[in-house]
């Protein structure tokens, strides 16, 4: 009984200890970061200042086109250029340069290796400022030159096969036959033709007169 006692109070003792030691070494630590000193670090270099920039000229798509989008080409021509991109509606992009004639705008343009573009003048509106005169570039050479099968164009022709004509016989020439003119007061036969005709008349009037006498 004795012992077990003497047990239980060392063993009360050690647990004393321990808990001392542990709430110094605690104390201690907690007091020594309090205390410790901080060394903030002080920058040695120039600080950057953010300035503005100038846009330049800025494009900016005309409103009221009879379409959303105005086309973005390779080059100055709507013939010799392919088209590269589209532009929206009131959208804004900067103006690099424009043609000799000022008819087509060269403005940056993200969607193509390049970064360029070209758009025609009358659809877009430009800002205050100077653009320089920028050479278009060469026109592009078609990848494939589109060539003719002969076999399969021979299937659409056709070739009509000669008709003979008849032989033209001409006619044979035409005969006109001559009248020789007559006139009024001709001798027929050697005697004048008023004289025949009063002879006729002057025995109708004879014959007459006797077929009324033997009626009476």
């Amino acid at each position: 009984m004795k012992k077990s006692r003497v047990q239980m109070r060392n063993r009360f003792a050690q647990i004393l200890v321990y808990s001392i030691i542990i709430t110094s070494l605690l104390a201690l630590g907690l007091l020594t970061r309090g205390t410790r000193p901080v060394n903030a670090q002080i920058p040695t270099g120039s600080i950057a200042t953010v300035t503005g920039t100038p846009l330049g000229v800025m494009a900016t798509v005309k409103a009221g086109l009879n379409e959303a989008t105005v086309n973005v080409r390779s080059g100055p021509h709507a013939l010799y250029y392919p088209k590269i991109g589209v532009l929206m509606e009131g959208q804004t992009v900067p103006a690099l340069g424009r043609s000799s004639g000022s008819d087509w705008i060269l403005v940056s343009y993200a969607g193509v290796p390049s970064g360029q573009g070209w758009v025609f003048s009358k659809y877009v509106d430009l800002s205050p400022g100077n653009l320089p005169v920028v050479q278009p570039p060469s026109s592009p050479t078609p990848e494939v030159t589109q060539t003719i099968d002969p076999t399969l164009a021979a299937q659409f022709i056709i070739t009509a096969a000669p008709t003979r004509l008849p032989t033209f016989t001409p006619p044979p020439p035409l005969t006109v036959p001559t009248f020789a003119a007559s006139g009024s007061g001709q001798v027929l036969s050697g005697v004048p033709m008023g004289l025949v005709i009063l002879v006729l008349f002057s025995v109708g009037i004879l014959l007459g007169i006797f077929s009324f006498i033997q009626r009476r």
